[in-house]
């Protein structure tokens, strides 16, 4: 049962044979049995119609001849074996002779006319059938109760009995359960084909996604999966071949990052392992010794930074990084990292201006993260600028959204380079820095439902973060 031709090819197999059995046994029985009544129905209308004639000739007490000749003209317009039988009351019950039959037998005794008991003890016409000599037969008696007035004998009754065989009834039912059987093992044969054919069809395209799958799950995403085809697994080839390019793309970005990050990581390495080289000469006078020791902690400082910004980053894509949002005023997050950059910016020597509306700049989001992206920007904003460039912070609200901005006026980000800006380790210029800080905020925005935005022309270089109010 592992193979999925024999589980497609089965449940066809069994819904077949179940429709042959269900008409087989069902639909067959049925039909005998509203043909037998068809028939039934059919005498006793034929025993309504025909039998008023032989009523006549026996309230006339005309002679036997000419009543046989009635039973004889009403079989043979009925179409019907006719039978006249005559009651006689006994002590053990009703006696039935035959006085007449269309067949000119009198001495019938493969039949006991059970019908025509029944009819006499009911006054009506009675339906029934019994077996004969030849097989079943289709009986429906009428009684016939001669007037006391013309008899010599009053409460006389004759019972006219119109029968029919049920061979050829019984012969259309078993022809057709031999057809209904031939039929079954022809549409068996061909559902087994077309189970086949059609898991085989299933199976080869299955097989081909599952090559395909092992070979992107080797590492070869050169493998295409068949997406041509509109059914189920069409959509699934067509979900696949999605979930491969998307493979395939961060295959790349993984190659990309890990072959940057071992740039960056072996610049300061390399730099680090220089100075102390040269912090090794002993003719190094102090002031030179003090310089390439100074040099060193900044490449220092510079591998701690990207190391933190490799784990941020890391974290972020891994999505195990985790958000308290609350009610903040974004105005006091703006305050307070401006505060922290008092020594930067006086080491630039440049000027921080807040601009900070009066109200409706709330949002629901967490804060220690909107502080650690406006420290991103405003330390970009240094890091990029000419020394003595001015830095403005503003906080607003606009369109509904609370907007948080970073503003510098230095020379501006290059038109081409403006669609790159947020990729981890892109930097635009020659300035020092591990090209991850806007990649970082750009994704921390996203994850507090905001948006990261940059504006750029000659001149000035203003980032947006905005936020659901």
């Amino acid at each position: 049962m592992r193979s999925l031709t024999l589980r497609l090819a089965l449940p066809f197999c069994a819904i077949v044979i179940g429709a042959i059995a269900l008409v087989y046994l069902a639909v067959a029985p049925s039909l005998e049995s509203s043909l037998r009544d068809q028939r039934l129905d059919t005498l006793a209308r034929s025993a309504e119609r025909f039998s008023p004639p032989l009523r006549r000739a026996l309230d006339a007490s005309q002679s036997a001849g000419a009543i046989d000749g009635r039973v004889r003209r009403a079989a043979d317009a009925s179409g019907a074996r006719v039978t006249l039988l005559a009651v006689t009351p006994t002590d053990r019950g009703a006696r039935l002779d035959v006085r007449s039959d269309s067949t000119a037998e009198v001495d019938i005794s493969d039949l006991q006319f059970a019908v025509a008991d029944r009819a006499v003890r009911s006054g009506r016409i009675t339906r029934g059938t019994e077996a004969g000599n030849t097989g079943r037969v289709a009986e429906a008696a009428i009684p016939l109760r001669i007037t006391p007035a013309r008899s010599q004998r009053a409460g006389i009754f004759y019972v006219a009995v119109f029968s029919q065989p049920l061979e050829d009834v019984n012969s259309g039912v078993s022809l057709i359960r031999r057809r209904i059987l031939f039929a079954g093992v022809i549409a068996l044969a061909l559902a087994i084909l077309a189970g086949v054919l059609v898991a085989r069809s299933l199976s080869r395209r299955v097989g081909r996604m599952e090559d395909a799958a092992r070979r992107v799950a080797q590492g070869d995403y050169t493998a295409r999966f068949d997406v041509s085809a509109r059914d189920e697994l069409g959509r699934l080839a067509r979900t696949l071949d999605g979930m491969q390019r998307q493979l395939a793309e961060l295959e790349t970005a993984r190659s990309r990052f890990i072959a940057t990050a071992s740039h960056e990581l072996r610049t300061p390495i390399f730099s680090i392992g220089g100075f102390l080289e040269l912090l090794e000469d002993e003719e190094l006078d102090e002031e030179t010794r003090v310089m390439f020791i100074r040099q060193v902690r900044e490449q220092v400082d510079r591998l701690g930074r990207l190391a933190t910004d490799l784990l941020d980053l890391s974290r972020l894509e891994a999505g195990s990084l985790e958000l308290r949002p609350e009610r903040t005023d974004l105005r006091e997050i703006a305050r307070a990292v401006a505060a922290e950059f008092a020594p930067a910016l006086a080491a630039h020597d440049s000027h921080l201006e807040l601009r900070l509306a009066q109200g409706g700049t709330e949002a629901d989001c967490d804060p220690e993260r909107v502080a650690q992206i406006m420290r991103i920007l405003i330390d970009n904003a240094l890091s990029h600028t000419p020394a003595g460039t001015d830095v403005v912070v503003a906080a607003g609200r606009r369109d509904g959204r609370v907007r948080l901005s970073v503003t510098d006026y230095g020379t501006g980000i290059k038109r081409a380079a403006m669609s790159r800006i947020f990729e981890p380790f892109y930097t635009s210029d020659d300035a020092q820095g591990s090209g991850l800080g806007l990649a970082i905020a750009h994704e921390l925005a996203e994850r507090m439902e905001g948006e990261l935005l940059a504006d750029s022309v000659p001149g000035r270089t203003t980032f947006s973060l905005e936020l659901p109010a």
